[in-house]
């Protein structure tokens, strides 16, 4: 039976969940997620977890911030006046701003009169993440 090495394209059925049980993504109502086996494509947890898997494999793995989005650092979370914002604003909005040759996503967290809380952070960093996993095809490199 062929396993998945690094370097595989694989096809993968996911559930993606918090350690609570919530779930926060799932390929259920769509096609598999496609990705390399051990490329930059997805999260690093997720990346490695399918090498050694063989095509039916069901597998749940537990992934720490550093082997997902990262951990969440305070430093990226700022107030900037209602003034440098486009009018409307409002929680849960994504910002896109360019710093330097980069472009950065914020995320609106709060609004008041005169202000609002923007996240750079990820908005599941600092999170274990559990995914389930199912190997449903791969292309050997």
């Amino acid at each position: 039976m062929s396993v998945v090495s690094s370097g595989d394209v694989v096809r993968v059925h996911y559930k993606g969940s918090f350690t609570d049980g919530e779930v926060f993504d799932s390929s259920d109502q769509g096609k598999p997620l496609e990705f390399t086996a051990g490329g930059q494509q997805v999260i690093p947890g997720v990346s490695q977890a399918v090498i050694g898997m063989a095509v039916g494999d069901v597998k749940t793995v537990t992934i720490p911030p550093d082997e997902g989005y990262g951990p969440r650092e305070e430093r990226l979370v700022q107030r900037v006046q209602l003034s440098d914002l486009p009018e409307g604003v409002s929680p849960g909005d994504p910002l896109q701003a360019q710093i330097q040759d980069q472009t950065v996503v914020f995320w609106v967290v709060e609004v008041d009169q005169e202000s609002a809380v923007l996240d750079a952070n990820h908005p599941l960093a600092g999170r274990d993440l559990v995914f389930e996993l199912e190997l449903v095809s791969f292309d050997p490199q």
